[in-house]
């Protein structure tokens, strides 16, 4: 009687209890997914998958986690007592691109001179067309070259640079990489920024964010992706401030 009561207690205290669980997040293709934002709705608890599209969470029996990647559906999961210890295979979809509608404003009717007339630019296309090639032969003065709102100003410092002439990736390579790997959301919903922001805040992260490696071998691994996460965590409130980007002091050994 001592030992069923025993038992019961601890399958009670199991489905109580968070614990661990792991798995693995594909495409509808079984391919793995990186960089996918796995998120406990019951605890807030958030994690991302690695390179293998694996990962590993806190979760207890009947918690809901939800699985977020731009370009992708949500998907949901239910936790049971038998996903602690087989591993999790999720799939989720990607979202179908629209295709607009191709409308077509004028048939041929066979007559030359008619159908000439209503092919060839509009007139408000030939009015831009002008309009451009005017600003192109025109003088730039300084109004024209001060970048624009939310336009990336290529910062001035020590610790910036866009890779060596033998490296793999530049700093456009690596932040489109960030952009798509970690997806629109970390940048708008995580870190609260504009989405006109996100260029300019990744190059302000770079000033004293060591990617030798990564632009040298033209890989950003699990370890670089969860680096540039916590740099950009930690340097979001002076990025708001409008502070410099400077390198943190070294202590002096004494």
């Amino acid at each position: 009687m001592v030992r069923i009561i025993l038992l019961f207690a601890l399958c009670f205290s199991a489905s109580l209890f968070s614990q661990q669980v792991s798995g693995t997040v594909t495409d509808e293709e079984k391919s793995p997914l990186p960089a996918v934002l796995v998120f406990n709705m019951k605890t807030e608890q958030k994690t991302y998958t690695n390179l293998n599209g694996e990962f590993t969470i806190e979760a207890s029996v009947n918690s809901e986690l939800r699985f977020i990647r731009q370009g992708f559906e949500r998907r949901s999961k239910v936790i049971r007592e038998r996903d602690f210890t087989n591993p999790l295979i999720v799939s989720i979809l990607r979202i179908p691109g629209e295709i607009e509608e191709v409308k077509i404003a004028y048939k041929p009717i066979g007559d030359l001179n008619k159908d000439l007339k209503n092919y060839g630019d509009t007139k408000s296309v030939k009015k831009l067309k002008g309009e451009t090639a005017k600003y192109i032969r025109s003088e730039s003065t300084e109004e024209v070259l001060a970048p624009k709102s939310g336009e990336f100003v290529q910062p001035v410092g020590q610790g910036f640079f866009i890779g060596g002439p033998n490296s793999q990736w530049d700093d456009v390579d690596f932040m489109q990489f960030l952009i798509e790997n970690l997806g629109n959301d970390f940048f708008t919903d995580d870190l609260q920024l504009n989405p006109s922001e996100i260029q300019p805040f990744i190059y302000y992260v770079f000033q004293n964010f060591e990617r030798r490696e990564v632009l040298f071998r033209g890989i950003c691994t699990q370890y670089d992706l969860s680096r540039f996460i916590k740099e950009a965590i930690s340097k979001l409130e002076v990025y708001r401030k409008n502070l410099p980007n400077v390198p943190p002091k070294k202590k002096k050994n004494k």
